[in-house]
């Protein structure tokens, strides 16, 4: 190895322990809402609520589904860890997404069958 290589790596070492330091000072609620606010903003998108400047939209319904269904997921597993406070945007911002699906879907889901249903139950 040479000494540039080394100096490298070691920067790298510093820079993943700083990274460690930090994420330990976050409370993991933040991370968890940090999480599905992820998921709702890319979600939204692939349910073409997001507007591009060519086309129209941008909208891929199959990631959204994928997208809708973790979130739901992690809402519902989450929800009694973080509290009724933070589970509750959470859950109306997930609702929205769902009702957005199936307003964008060309012919409905049949019941409990669409995105995140499984875990929420049926959305109307």
């Amino acid at each position: 190895m040479n000494e540039n290589h080394v100096h490298d790596l070691t920067d790298q070492d510093t820079e993943a322990d700083d990274a460690l330091r930090d994420i330990s000072e976050v409370a993991a609620v933040e991370i968890i809402t940090s999480a599905c606010v992820h998921l709702m903003s890319a979600a939204a998108v692939k349910v073409g609520l997001a507007e591009d400047e060519e086309t129209g939209q941008y909208q891929d319904l199959a990631e959204a589904r994928k997208l809708i269904t973790s979130l739901a997921g992690l809402v519902t597993a989450a929800a009694p860890e973080i509290g009724n406070e933070h589970a509750r945007s959470l859950r109306d911002g997930l609702r929205s997404l769902q009702l957005a699906f199936a307003e964008a879907l060309p012919f409905p889901d049949d019941p409990g069958q669409a995105p995140g249903e499984k875990y929420t139950g049926r959305v109307s």
